[in-house]
């Protein structure tokens, strides 16, 4: 017997009799297994049978010689065709009718063979063993495994088997997949749509097998339930289904969909294998960040697991397509699993600021705000030319931290016949370049600060306009807005007077330089001696107003090549009861007194900043140790500061009438602000924004200044634990208790890191005591610091 089957407007046959002729000309095994030729008319392909070493198209023309032997091949297929077809359609047109006779579920019984559903939602085969219970059932599956499934479980029952050998389940199985042929369901979907019939597994079986035995109706049960294109469930009924051809048009767009699906799952794991490659690579080796942009669809999928990485997915196709990447590596659904990878990759460095991607701060200017600003640095006029006062006979220090790029304030200062105390503030003067409502000014204004990070200083101006044009340079003659203040003998205000100016700063000093020059008290330096002793008067008399004198201890970091996967760490502790920055921050506080009382003299509008003062009694807080410990508890109380912008108000922590931010218009747009107002008033003209305009304006440059700050935060507080994971673990720190949380946890004062953090101490221990710790963990990406305190053993 030789059982075949011929295609022809998608007929299947099989002859149980094969007549002789094709007996002898039909060697073949598997239908699958012969070559096939498309029908352009048809759109059918159609199987090529052998004869002998020729080859006969059945479908096509011929390749033989003998037209005899086509004819009497033909002829027999056409034959048996027929019967076919005619068995078929009585069989199957009759369906509506016997729609329940088909569904009628086979009584499980021991030793069935039956297809089932695990909790996971995996199909398994297995051989009904014995019932549990009432309606349960015991049955060993094909991982060798016994357990009790219930009936809604079953999904198949595998006709014709009694007393399955439970050892053959493997092997069956084998054979089945063996025998899978998706391709034949298209086949069968043809004929089954012309004649708008449905089937069971078994009659799809005899269809495409010639025969419904068990294996044959397994494997057209496995092709019909894992079909999503051609077929559809009609009826179900316990373990029993009936399948209908779905219409042409919707298989057509299945099939779209379909080989859609196929390309982007060949897409994905394309992708996957690059990853896979990139990540084993040197790191010198990997890829640069741009060679991820080039190609689009990579672009995408590199950005959709950024967006995840920093948790700013822009719609649930971005989270889907980075999430399908992260299980197909094999990799928790997570945002730190993302940005791993990333960095793994090479994308990301080690150390990559998150916060920075997240609050999209930006750190470089555009190719247009660049041009913008080169411009008017080397072709706007000094519009105030004719009206600076010429200072440069003045001796002028300048003192800030050792690698400041923007420097915006210098100070000089003399004595009086009659012994009072003569200060300037001189301010750098950028709108002398930037005019208000300019292109470089909306991009100021979009920024809002320079962002000052232990990485980098990202500026609020393009850097060469910013470090070339506008900032203050030793020994050059240098465009400035001067702010002279003549002192009382209490240190109050005397007199006072802004004009534009130009200066020659004579030194730029660091602030330990400055200190030390404070120290050697050098007779020819006696105007920095000068400025010292009017900040010391200035702060009495401030805190005579009612001031609050909270000085601290301050971190800086600075972080050598920070793409570095181990980058140089250097950090330093500013002391700011150090002389040199008491100098400095209150010449800064008395330049923003005079500016005040100038724009309320002159009714200008200007953004007054103040800060209502609690009901504080310093004098509760005198049980506390004097300097840090004092001033953190005294800082818990205060209340957040306020702008007004038509008139002064109050700054009570400060003790002044009115105050005015204004000695860093480089850096922060609200001091630029206050420039163009005050400029255009010493012009003669109406300022160019009304207190309306300042307020809406002062709404988004606070916005983004709280991102800075807290960006600023987080990146310290990092670099810092970055820099205790890099200590030896038997290191001890000094560390002052500032408080306590609850029972002996405390939360301690690193001194030498200026880091804050908790602990458990022993008891005894008292706020503004002194311990030493130990750091057991520092995670810097978890924000992780865990210290224990190092107690010391008593001695006799």
């Amino acid at each position: 017997m030789v059982a075949f089957r011929a295609v022809n407007g998608g007929s299947l046959f099989r002859s149980t009799t094969a007549p002789p002729l094709l007996t002898f000309c039909c060697h073949f095994r598997q239908f699958s297994s012969l070559p096939f030729r498309r029908n352009s008319e048809l759109g059918l392909r159609f199987p090529v049978f052998c004869c002998g070493n020729q080859f006969l198209e059945y479908g096509g023309g011929l390749s033989l010689s003998s037209h005899s032997l086509v004819d009497c091949v033909m002829e027999e297929l056409t034959s048996w065709r027929s019967l076919r077809r005619i068995r078929a359609i009585v069989k199957l047109t009759s369906c509506g009718e016997l729609l329940n006779d088909k569904l009628v579920n086979r009584e499980l019984e021991k030793g069935f063979l039956l297809e089932f559903k695990k909790d996971t939602g995996r199909l398994l085969l297995g051989v009904a063993q014995r019932p549990d219970g009432k309606k349960n059932w015991m049955v060993y599956d094909q991982n060798g495994v016994t357990s009790s499934i219930k009936p809604q479980q079953i999904t198949y029952i595998v006709p014709g088997v009694e007393n399955f050998d439970q050892t053959e389940i493997s092997r069956f199985l084998q054979k089945a997949h063996d025998n899978l042929d998706p391709t034949l369901l298209e086949i069968a979907w043809v004929e089954l749509l012309e004649k708008n019939v449905s089937v069971t597994a078994e009659e799809l079986a005899e269809m495409i097998y010639g025969s419904s035995e068990p294996l044959e109706s397994y494997c057209a049960h496995l092709l019909l339930s894992n079909d999503e294109v051609y077929f559809t469930v009609l009826a179900t009924k316990g373990c029993r289904s009936i399948y209908g051809p779905r219409p042409a048009g919707q298989v057509e767009e299945l099939l779209h969909k379909k080989l859609a699906k196929e390309a982007a799952e060949k897409e994905l794991q394309d992708f996957v294998q690059l990853l896979v490659s990139v990540k084993e690579k040197l790191t010198l080796s990997k890829p640069a960040k741009s060679s991820w942009m080039v190609d689009e669809k990579i672009r995408y999928k590199i950005e959709s697991l950024e967006a995840y990485a920093i948790d700013v997915c822009n719609n649930v196709e971005q989270t889907k397509n980075a999430e399908m990447i992260l299980k197909a590596m094999g990799l928790t659904k997570t945002p730190s699993s993302a940005l791993n990878l990333l960095i793994n990759i090479g994308y990301f460095p080690v150390h990559v600021n998150l916060d920075m991607l997240k609050l999209n701060i930006h750190k470089n200017h555009s190719d247009e705000i660049i041009a913008a600003a080169e411009s008017i640095l080397y072709e706007s006029p000094d519009s105030d030319e004719m009206n600076r006062e010429d200072l440069t006979h003045l001796k002028v220090y300048a003192i800030d931290v050792d690698e400041a790029d923007e420097l915006d304030d210098a100070l000089s200062a003399t004595k009086l016949q009659d012994g009072r105390m003569k200060i300037w503030i001189h301010v750098a003067d950028p709108t002398r370049y930037v005019e208000p409502r300019s292109i470089v000014d909306r991009e100021a204004l979009r920024r809002g600060t320079s962002v000052f990070l232990a990485t980098g200083t990202y500026p609020m101006f393009p850097e060469k306009l910013a470090m070339e044009g506008m900032s203050l340079k030793q020994g050059e003659l240098c465009k400035a807005v001067s702010v002279s203040v003549i002192l009382h003998s209490d240190g109050s205000i005397a007199e006072y007077s802004i004009q534009n100016s130009i200066i020659k700063p004579t030194y730029m000093l660091t602030y330990g330089s400055a200190t030390e020059l404070l120290r050697l008290n050098l007779e020819e330096e006696a105007e920095l001696k000068i400025l010292s002793e009017a900040a010391a008067l200035r702060l009495k008399w401030r805190c005579q107003e009612g001031a609050i004198d909270t000085p601290t201890l301050e971190t800086r970091i600075k972080v050598v090549n920070p793409e570095d996967p181990e980058p140089s760490i250097n950090l330093y502790i500013e002391n700011h009861a150090d002389p040199a920055m008491r100098l400095v921050s209150e010449m800064m506080i008395l330049c923003g007194e005079v500016v005040a009382a100038f724009g309320s003299r002159n009714n200008i509008p200007l953004p007054y900043r103040g800060q209502p003062q609690s009901n504080i009694d310093v004098s509760a807080f005198s049980h506390l140790p004097e300097g840090l410990v004092r001033s953190s508890a005294i800082v818990r109380t205060l209340r957040a500061a306020v702008i007004d912008f038509n008139k002064p108000i109050r700054h009570g922590v400060l003790g002044l009438p009115g105050y005015v931010q204004f000695t860093s218009p480089i850096r922060r747009y609200l001091d630029l602000l206050a420039h163009y107002q005050v400029k255009a008033f010493l012009r003669g003209e109406s300022p160019p924004f009304s207190a309306g305009q300042l307020e809406g304006m002062a709404s988004m440059v606070n916005m983004q200044v709280r991102s800075v700050r807290k960006i600023s935060a987080i990146s310290l507080r990092y670099w810092i634990i970055e820099f205790l994971r890099r200590q030896p673990r038997e290191k001890k720190y000094r560390a002052l208790i500032l408080r306590f949380i609850k029972d002996r946890i405390a939360v301690l004062f690193l001194v030498e890191v200026g880091l804050q953090a908790s602990v458990w101490v022993s008891a005894g221990s008292q706020i503004g005591d002194e311990v030493e710790v130990q750091v057991e963990e520092a995670r810097p990406r978890d924000d992780v610091i865990s210290l224990k305190e190092v107690v010391r053993a008593e001695t006799d």
